[in-house]
């Protein structure tokens, strides 16, 4: 199927694989940590001009949105006992959540946008206590705020 008819069928779809490209981070958490890939910064606004490198930056610094890759197995759970919290784990692998601007262990990794264009893709590993909230699939794929397109 391509991409066209990908869209046709489900937008969400199409706009997760932009704002979430598929990639191997490269790390396995540990214990109690969540690894998770932090929303990609569009580049370019909609009206077709790129924007400046600090402006992406910038951006970057205040992203707070992210989907969970993978789970430490002591993650949502007793350290002491293993057993899983009475309220069950707050998140799991695909689910989108908020995360702290701050904290956390961050890194990027390139990521081939076309044969002209490479950009970063950033991962971060937090304590599965700092993972904020949940987020709805459709507000955490919303870029209808942001100032830049596709």
């Amino acid at each position: 199927m391509s991409m066209v008819e990908n869209a046709a069928l489900d937008p969400l779809t199409v706009k997760e694989t932009v704002l979430f490209p598929k990639m191997d981070p490269g790390i396995t958490p540990f214990g109690s940590r969540v690894l998770v890939q932090v929303r990609r910064v569009r580049t370019r606004r909609k009206s077709g001009l790129y924007m400046t490198k600090d402006a992406t930056d910038t951006q970057m610094d205040n992203t707070c949105v992210a989907k969970v890759i993978a789970i430490g197995p002591l993650g949502y759970k007793n350290r002491n006992t293993m057993e899983t919290w009475a309220e069950g784990g707050w998140c799991e692998a695909g689910e989108y959540v908020f995360v702290p601007k701050y904290g956390g262990l961050r890194w990027e990794k390139s990521y081939k946008v076309d044969d002209d264009y490479i950009d970063k893709v950033q991962f971060a590993i937090f304590d599965d206590l700092n993972i904020t909230g949940g987020i709805e699939p459709k507000t955490a794929l919303n870029d209808d705020d942001e100032p830049v397109g596709v």
